[in-house]
């Protein structure tokens, strides 16, 4: 389930900051992941395709979709599985932080002359509050994923494009 939702995760963010490409065909499935795991002796294999995403009634994001795949038994008997499940989906590291940048330590000889810099850490955040325009606008930026609701609207539009 973990790996599922990591998976949905990473989904969006390629789709949502990726540029728009072409197609000669539209999309007519939804969106399948492998999903594998294993405990107490048993194995399963399957998929997990997400249709939707919704808020529960504590303002949880939820990716619901078809879990679908076989669990093989210690003993090698297996059963299959097909259900809908809703997972918790989160967008991750959504902070005010705008640029961190960690360069090691460069050394050159350009034609006799030497260079040696020292590592250098560049870390760049944006400060919300009363007075601070740009602060205000990029953190602003950075948060517009943090409401579930919203954030469920323009998944379910990806998914609506993409099908």
């Amino acid at each position: 389930m973990k790996k599922a939702l990591a998976v949905a995760t990473l989904f969006f963010f390629t789709c949502a900051f990726a540029p728009p490409i072409a197609s000669a065909q539209p999309r007519t499935s939804p969106l399948t992941i492998p999903v594998t795991g294993a405990g107490s002796g048993s194995v399963f294999n399957g998929t997990f395709q997400l249709q939707r995403f919704a808020t529960d009634p504590q303002g949880q994001l939820m990716a619901t979709g078809i879990l679908s795949g076989v669990v093989t038994g210690a003993t090698g008997a297996t059963t299959s599985v097909m259900r809908t499940i809703s997972v918790p989906a989160a967008v991750t590291q959504a902070t005010c932080q705008i640029l961190h940048l960690d360069l090691g330590p460069l050394n050159l000889n350009l034609l006799g002359l030497n260079v040696d810099l020292s590592r250098i850490v560049l870390d760049i955040t944006a400060e919300a509050g009363a007075g601070n325009l740009l602060g205000n606008l990029l953190c602003a930026v950075t948060n517009l994923l943090n409401n579930p609701s919203g954030l469920a609207r323009l998944l379910n539009s990806i998914i609506g494009l993409l099908g």
